[in-house]
Formats: structure tokens, C-alpha cells, sequence
């Protein structure tokens, strides 16, 4: 029998169409999985079992009258507990926040998937207010991967991805400030997608500003193209948000990679460190494209790392997200979150126009970088997932969660798309991912770039069966 709990949304769209199973079947799996991985990874902040079950069935009903009100109807989805879902708190990890409503409205991206029938599961796990790059709070505990558990899902959406890879649901909304979905995703071996800012409206605002991207986490690239076809539109409450698509991500897919211009990055120009199984795996990929028709180039972007610049930002925006508590409110905080408030509050707007400075000259760096070259692509990080419960690998000598993921936050100064696809595992059978990034605006080509890779390798699955 179909194992419903490992389809893609694709898949099970298409099974409802045929009648081979319903939104009901499919939610039961998801709802029973969920149940049983989260003692052991604890990605969710709560289950909604019978409001689920009961948006199921209003699905169900529709696609057995031939009236789907969307394209992800009876489709199960989780969201980081970060954006607003009716309905239910969005504590954003902290027990500084009440759970008492109203909970009256939905963000964007949960309120286009809503229009289109997804079934909404439950809330995934954060970091305190998304603060860093692992997923453990105060509130929920520790988040563990689900490919070992005693290491962390990376962060800070890492209970979605660790739902996404046990199959707790194939569609989950994660949020990126500094790699929050690609870290995770990469660390669990999924695809994760930062789109353009502003591809997917947000509100409310964030305190971290016009670093803080909405994006998909899911099981493949044609998911994820699915899924920006539904949360990628506008919405009148952000007012940073980007127009209509110029057409449908999903329908660009099979363009394939022939011809296409694409930088290979090892290292960001010997600027970093990257772990030999992690480097290993990465060229192979890189290789394959090639092999589809890539022009590959070995070329580094012109940039020094700006971790100081993005830490300005960074901290700041923790400032502010807890400048309205109290004294006794502060107290609940996670430790490291007290601390990076404390430094953010020292600096002057001064410092933070100069961050900004820093910022729009990466962007017209990498401005400049694209007209020579279409993708640049590098590993997604330079290590597969330690342990659980830290902030960075024990030994390491880093300081911050940035230490560790300087691949990833760049693209958020930048507001560049880029994703992250699995590519591998190292000597302990942990994932790695390869990180595809675009000019501003050109999801299009992420997303067919990962789609190929996806094809090349089941292709090479398929062979290895066959032989």
C-alpha cells in the first residue's frame, strides 16, 4: 500500500484528482507520524488533530464533487511558530508570550495557503523570536534531526524541516533572517527555498527588518515551486512586498540547466573552511550540472565576509523585537537572546546606517557578479549537524551562530533568492546541501536549477536499481 506520509504535495494533488485516496487518508498518516517523531525530535509546538481532520474533510468533499477551491486542497501543511495562524497562539518560542488571543488573523503566506485548501496540521518549533540558527527555546525544549538525535535540526525553522524530512507533512512554511530555512533544511536533508524579498509578503512586520524572508520547506524543488505559486502574492499589509509573478514557477521547471552560467564557490575565496565530506559531495553536484549543460565556472564572488555588518542589523532587530518587555519579562529570555539584545542596544544609528552602507555595496557587488554569470552556487554550509542543545559545535572556537553559516546570511543582506538542495551525507550519514543562488527576482531559475538536480539524481537511483 501507498505510504501516504512520504508523497509530495504534487503527488497527493494528483491522487485526489484520481480518487486513489483522499484528504482525510492522508491527513490521518500525517497526524499519526507527527504523533509518533515528536517525543523523539520534538518539532512541534502543538498539533491541531481535530481542526485538521475537519478541514479534511470539507476537502475531501470537494474534490469528490469535482470542485477543488485551490491548488493545494487536502494538502497538509505545518507553520513556524513565527507567523500569525487564526485561531491559534504564535508564542514565536518564548514564554514571554501570552497565549491568550485574540488570534484573529492569519499572515500572508498562511492566508494564501488557507484560500487554497491546505490543511493546516500544527505549529512548528523556533528559537526564541527566530534569534539563531539551532532550534531550542525556553519554551519548547530542544530540537533534535531526525537523522540522528542527538544532534540538532539546525534552525531557526528547524522543526520544520525535521517534519518535512519524517514526513509530519510534505509543505511547511519557514521564515529566513540569516539562513532559518536553508540551515535547517540543509541539516535534515530537504530542499528549503529563501525567495526574493518581498516575493512573499509578511506581516507584521518584522523586527529584523528587510533581512527576514517567509519561505517553502518541502521535499523537492517542484513542491516548493508549487507552493510559491500560492504564497507569492501580494498582499496589502506589506508594503515592501513585491507585485504579481511574472508567470508560474511551477510551469518554468523543465527548462533545465543547458547553457546556463553558473559560479562554483568552494570556499567564498579561501574565506572559509569547509569540511571534507561537505566539499565532496558539493563538487559531485556540481559536477552533475555540468553534465546537464551547465557552463561551470570555478569563481568566487567579490565580497569579504560581512558578519559584522549583518551582526549590527541582526542585533539590533533583537533589541527591538523584545523592547516592549518588562524586567521581569526579560528574565524569561533565552540567555544568548539577552545577550545579543544587550549589544544591539549599544549601537547608534550611526552604526547602523554604516551596516547599511556595507549591505548596498554587497548588493551591488553581487549585482555585478550576475551579469557575468547566472548562478552561484557553494555549499550551503561547511558543516553537516552537531550536537543538540548549542549554539555552536563544541571546539569550534566560534563565538555566534554565525560562525558557522557564513554562507547563508550574505544572501539575506542582499535579498538574493537562494535554496538549499541535498546532495549527499558524510562518513556518519548526515546530510549535505548545495546552496543555489540567483540575482534578485530570479526564483525561476533556483528553482529549475534544483529541480534538475532533483531528476539527475533519480535518475541515478534508478540506474543503480536497474544495474
Amino acid at each position: 500500500m501507498t505510504d501516504l506520509t512520504e508523497l509530495t504535495a504534487v503527488q497527493l494533488v494528483d491522487g485526489y484528482r484520481k480518487g486513489a485516496f483522499s484528504p482525510v487518508e492522508a491527513t490521518r498518516a500525517v497526524l499519526e507520524r507527527a504523533e509518533r517523531i515528536q517525543p523523539e525530535v520534538n518539532a512541534f509546538v502543538r498539533l491541531t488533530g481535530e481542526e485538521a481532520l475537519d478541514q479534511a474533510r470539507r476537502a475531501e468533499e470537494r474534490w469528490r464533487r469535482g470542485e477543488p477551491c485551490g491548488r493545494l486542497d487536502g494538502v497538509p501543511v505545518t507553520v513556524k511558530d513565527i507567523l500569525l495562524t487564526r485561531g491559534q497562539p504564535t508564542l514565536r518560542g518564548s514564554r514571554a508570550v501570552s497565549p491568550d488571543g485574540p488570534w484573529d488573523e492569519d499572515a500572508p503566506s498562511v492566508a494564501r495557503l488557507r484560500e487554497h485548501g491546505a490543511v493546516f496540521v500544527g505549529k512548528t518549533t523556533t528559537p526564541e523570536y527566530g534569534w539563531k540558527g539551532v532550534t531550542d527555546s525556553p519554551l519548547s525544549g530542544v530540537t533534535r534531526n531526525p537523522h540522528d538525535p542527538s544532534r540538532t535540526a539546525g534552525g531557526s525553522s528547524g522543526g520544520a524541516a525535521a517534519a518535512v524530512a519524517l514526513g509530519a507533512g510534505p509543505l511547511a512554511l519557514g521564515t529566513d533572517g540569516g539562513g532559518s530555512v536553508r540551515i535547517p533544511a540543509s541539516f535534515c536533508g530537504i530542499f528549503g527555498l529563501k525567495p526574493t524579498y518581498g516575493r512573499v509578503p509578511l506581516y507584521p512586520a518584522s523586527a529584523f527588518g528587510t533581512l527576514a524572508h517567509v519561505g517553502p520547506m518541502t521535499r523537492d524543488a517542484a513542491d516548493a515551486a508549487l507552493m510559491l505559486d500560492v504564497v507569492g502574492t501580494p498582499d496589502a499589509r506589506d508594503w515592501s512586498a513585491l507585485g504579481p509573478a511574472s508567470g508560474s514557477y511551477t510551469e518554468v521547471l523543465s527548462g533545465g540547466v543547458r547553457g546556463l552560467r553558473v559560479a562554483y564557490s568552494p570556499t567564498l575565496g579561501g574565506q572559509v573552511a569547509v569540511r571534507p565530506a561537505v566539499a565532496g559531495a558539493v563538487r559531485r553536484a556540481v559536477e552533475r550540472l555540468a553534465e546537464l549543460g551547465a557552463y561551470v565556472t570555478e569563481a568566487d564572488p567579490d565580497f569579504t565576509d560581512p558578519v559584522d555588518a549583518f551582526h549590527t542589523l541582526w542585533f539590533s532587530g533583537a533589541a527591538r523585537v523584545v523592547q516592549h518587555l518588562r524586567a521581569g519579562q526579560r528574565e524569561l529570555l533565552d540567555p544568548g537572546l539577552r545577550e545579543i539584545v544587550g549589544a544591539g542596544a549599544r549601537y547608534s544609528a550611526l552604526d547602523y546606517l554604516a551596516a547599511v552602507d556595507v549591505r548596498m555595496e554587497l548588493g551591488r557587488r553581487m549585482g555585478v557578479f550576475h551579469g557575468s554569470y547566472d548562478l552561484l552556487v557553494t555549499p550551503t554550509l561547511p558543516v553537516t549537524a552537531f550536537e543538540a542543545g548549542v549554539e555552536v559545535p563544541k571546539g569550534s572556537g566560534y563565538r555566534r551562530w554565525t560562525g558557522w553559516t557564513p554562507f547563508t546570511y550574505p544572501f539575506n543582506l542582499t535579498q538574493q533568492p537562494a535554496a538549499t538542495v541535498p546532495v549527499g551525507t558524510d562518513g556518519d550519514g548526515l546530510p549535505v546541501g548545495l546552496q543555489i543562488v540567483a540575482a534578485r527576482h530570479r526564483d525561476d531559475l533556483v528553482l529549475r536549477t534544483a529541480h534538475a538536480l532533483y531528476g539527475a539524481e533519480t535518475a541515478l537511483v534508478t540506474a543503480r536499481s536497474a544495474g
